[in-house]
């Protein structure tokens, strides 16, 4: 039976989340509801979203981010709030989404918070949207927790594009590189062999090892379609399993150059869910709580929960912070200047920025290493194939003019 994290309000409206194991959402809803509590969100247990968790891959989080910044200036205006879900609603061209804000329209027409008639759809309006929406209905600041939310998505979203485009250029060259060394030793190495048997010359050491390996493709080339299968749902596996999902992060955090940049995404991500979640009402349990869920890495997840365990003891948020090894002492001594003064949520938006402005001069950094790397080892393989298949030729060439 799957495990589902949820949180609602009881009978008194308090706020209650936890863990149930249970069928699925509707059987956990009628056990809550039979409890007297009003649930809001319910999600299994290891399929949150990471950054930034907001959409389902039909919802793009452009359109997202666009809502949110139109829904602001609406209720700026002073439109009420079922007019202004009408008038988004109607203009989405995106139709899953245009199905989704008439929903949430519907059920506000039905007397529902804004935020609860939100998490009906936890695939687009995850639980730090509808935790900061709540947090302005409460405060009577929607409009701003609308703008918040806007820049919140744009700056992950850019976040996120910043590292997807340092990565595409690495990995289209490798594959290439694979592309091509295969074509090679299948196609144009066996063309050398027959012409080297026809000649009956001896081979040197480079040239047979390399017949070899043609031999060895030609022979066997369906083994590297499965093991990339293999290695693909191996990684499922592994990412699924929250022990192999967490070894498998903290692994990747130590490796040279794209450990560094993981470190630095993670805290930036880090300072500003958490910062964007404090500015607007969300207490810092709760906030914890969230930014551990949409962290993205095992690693990190844990050590935040253990941060909030701290807090939940009396302690302060730094001595946690420090004490799991994660943060850099910069960080840490930063938030505990901001927790000092009352001024965390600001200190950890400075932060944020901050780390956002070193994760593009990583990856610009990491690109700057990689590609003379990438390019002499395609270079030596390519032309260790070619030299190795025309020394033979050479000799040839050497014996007649001798």
């Amino acid at each position: 039976m799957p495990v589902f994290t949820f949180s609602g309000k009881d009978a008194s409206g308090q706020k209650v989340s936890g863990e149930r194991m249970a069928a699925n959402k509707q059987s956990l809803q009628q056990a809550l509801r039979r409890e007297r509590i009003v649930p809001g969100s319910i999600r299994e247990k290891g399929k949150e979203f990471s950054l930034p968790t907001f959409g389902s891959g039909k919802v793009k989080v452009k359109d997202i981010a666009v809502f949110f910044r139109q829904f602001s200036v609406m209720i700026d205006a002073g439109l009420p709030l079922v007019q202004c879900l009408e008038i988004l609603a109607a203009n989405q061209e995106n139709q899953v989404f245009q199905k989704t804000l008439t929903g949430v329209r519907t059920t506000v027409e039905g007397g529902a918070t804004l935020a609860n008639a939100m998490r009906q759809y936890p695939n687009v309006f995850d639980d730090l949207t509808t935790n900061m929406i709540e947090a302005g209905e409460t405060g009577g600041i929607l409009d701003i927790i609308l703008q918040r939310l806007a820049t919140y998505v744009e700056k992950a979203v850019r976040l996120k594009s910043a590292v997807k485009s340092a990565l595409i250029y690495p990995i289209a060259v490798v594959g290439m590189a694979v592309i091509i060394v295969g074509a090679l030793l299948k196609f144009v190495v066996p063309i050398f062999k027959n012409l080297f048997a026809g000649l009956g010359v001896n081979l040197p050491l480079p040239t047979r090892i390399t017949m070899g390996l043609s031999d060895f493709v030609v022979a066997f080339w369906w083994i590297f379609g499965l093991l990339g299968i293999g290695l693909f749902f191996g990684f499922k596996q592994v990412r699924k399993n929250p022990t192999g999902k967490y070894y498998f992060d903290k692994a990747l955090l130590f490796i040279p150059i794209i450990g560094t940049l993981l470190r630095k995404i993670a805290v930036g991500r880090f300072t500003r869910t958490l910062g964007t979640l404090i500015t607007s009402g969300v207490p810092i349990l709760e906030g914890l709580t969230i930014t551990a869920r949409t962290s993205g890495n095992a690693v990190l997840e844990e050590a935040l929960m253990k941060v909030r365990k701290a807090i939940e003891e009396g302690r302060t948020i730094v001595d946690p912070l420090r004490e799991c090894g994660v943060f850099p002492n910069m960080v840490t001594q930063m938030i505990g200047v901001g927790e000092a003064t009352g001024a965390m949520d600001s200190m950890l938006q400075k932060i944020a920025d901050f780390y956002e402005e070193e994760v593009d001069a990583a990856t610009k950094d990491m690109l700057a290493m990689l590609e003379p790397l990438i390019i002499g080892i395609l270079g030596i393989t390519i032309g260790g194939i070619v030299i190795s298949l025309y020394m033979p030729l050479f000799a040839m060439i050497a014996k007649l003019a001798g």
